[in-house]
């Protein structure tokens, strides 16, 4: 009698299975799939054509302002207290702010950064944060141009999408018991961060590769470049941390590890793509940037603004890319702005490291 209702619970549960899929009405979705390396190799990004849409969608850039006529006047010698756009005449200085005030503050306007009744004061911390986020944008544009922005540069917008913060900033994560002052026993993962897909790698992984400009040039490696290892390996967290880089990379991008990497020879640079190049000056640079940029303003932002720890909101490959290999679909967003593609206060702007990603020496596997 047992064996008998078994077979009949199993009849009736194919019949619903067959009905099921027969009257849902499931079709397979339209694939998108756009090859990036070799033929035959599986290099190929997959995406749905619906999915496509969705990110190009959320990815548009902005209007330009109307140009305005060149003008004599400088807005250093106009206005008080401009210390980083003084050499603008005043008409593209003020075309300027009109649209940082749409790439970043729509809904709050001109008094999100300036007191109207004296614009020349800097009591605002938003208005000292500006101040320098132009600095940056203008370093990004000049120094890192050759080496991963290329000629579609940045704006405010790239990061910002209209928001006073960018919805992809991260802080340092201190683990479940920082309050308690107990050192976590969980091995710096097993949380399921978003930094790292939602996986049970380690959620400190950004603080360890992303935070500072001195970080160890061979840090991300954990492969040995000979078929056996020469000296000692690394253990297998230095291997989590590195694969919770990867994931993070791939997220912020949308893409997958064959976007940069012939998976067949993942350490090999010369089977790998362009793009992996960009990537490797791509990490440095937001080092360069939180080293040097975003980390030295922690004193000027309020208490709610800082981290748990507190420390500043710094940026990843998410706070530009949003979801797209290039970030909106690569338009060459500064073109209308060149003041935003050069320094123009005192001094020569920071260059980039000169290094270049060659075939490491022999490393522990």
């Amino acid at each position: 009698m047992r064996t008998l209702l078994v077979v009949a619970a199993g009849v009736v549960a194919l019949f619903l299975t067959i009905a099921q899929f027969g009257t849902a009405g499931w079709t397979k979705p339209p694939i998108l799939a756009q090859q990036h390396g070799f033929r035959g190799t599986g290099m190929d990004q997959i995406q749905t054509r619906r999915e496509a849409e969705e990110i190009k969608a959320a990815n548009l850039p902005p209007t330009p302002a109307d140009p305005v006529e060149a003008g004599t006047d400088k807005a250093g010698a106009v206005y008080q207290n401009v210390k980083v756009l003084q050499d603008v005449s005043v008409e593209e200085f003020n075309r300027l702010m009109t649209s940082m005030t749409e790439w970043v503050s729509p809904e709050q306007g001109c008094t999100y950064c300036h007191n109207t009744e004296n614009m020349a004061d800097d009591s605002l911390y938003q208005k000292k944060v500006a101040r320098r986020m132009l600095q940056m944008v203008q370093h990004i544009n000049t120094a890192w141009k050759e080496k991963h922005v290329g000629e579609a540069g940045v704006t405010c917008y790239t990061c910002h999408r209209g928001q006073p913060v960018p919805q992809h900033v991260w802080f340092d994560n201190p683990g479940p018991t920082y309050k308690t002052g107990f050192k976590p026993r969980n091995n710096g993962q097993n949380l399921a961060s978003p930094s790292v897909g939602l996986s049970s790698l380690p959620y400190n992984t950004l603080e360890t590769f992303l935070a500072k400009k001195d970080t160890d040039q061979n840090l991300i490696r954990v492969n040995a470049t000979t078929a056996l290892p020469e000296s000692k390996g690394k253990p297998i967290q230095d291997a989590e941390k590195t694969y919770g880089l990867m994931i993070h990379m791939s997220e912020s991008l949308g893409v997958n590890c064959t976007y940069c990497h012939n998976t067949r020879a993942i350490s090999n640079w010369s089977q790998s793509t362009p793009q992996r190049t960009l990537a490797w000056h791509g990490i440095r640079m937001v080092r360069d940037l939180n080293g040097d940029y975003i980390t030295p303003l922690t004193a000027t932002f309020p208490a709610n603004r800082l981290g748990p720890t507190g420390d500043a909101p710094k940026i990843n490959c998410a706070t530009c890319h949003n979801g797209q290999s290039k970030p909106m679909a690569g338009a060459h967003v500064v073109e209308p702005y060149p003041e935003l593609a050069k320094v123009t206060e005192t001094g020569e702007a920071p260059k980039a490291p000169d290094t270049q990603p060659a075939e490491p020496a022999p490393a522990p596997q």
